[in-house]
């Protein structure tokens, strides 16, 4: 059998944005104008998808002012970065085929 891919992570607006978290490095927090240019979303479906994984506890938001203007910062949590650790090798699996093949040949083995 193939190994469950993540539901959550697997639409692709949201793999998009942890995708990008993910290879930003040491951490480093993401503007939500950097994730909406780099997705090409919209601000209200970012928004909506940030805040899915934000109750996951994948990302954590933080909003605060930069001279006045308010800024919101994304970055991806441990627990987050585990998860999506879990979900590229899952993924693995279904892209090189060999586990597929595997499980045809015992299959019709049988």
């Amino acid at each position: 059998m193939l190994p469950p891919l993540d539901a959550l992570l697997h639409a692709p607006a949201r793999l998009q944005l942890v995708t990008f978290l993910a290879a930003a490095r040491d951490g480093r927090e993401l503007t939500f104008a950097q994730l909406q240019h780099l997705t090409g979303t919209t601000a209200g479906n970012l928004s909506t998808h940030l805040r899915k994984l934000e109750d996951a506890g994948v990302v954590a938001v933080t909003k605060a002012y930069d001279d006045r203007t308010p800024v919101t910062r994304v970055a991806m949590t441990t627990h987050g970065r585990r998860r999506y650790d879990t979900y590229t090798r899952a993924l693995a699996h279904y892209l090189d085929g060999r586990t597929a093949a595997e499980l045809l040949d015992q299959e019709v083995g049988t």
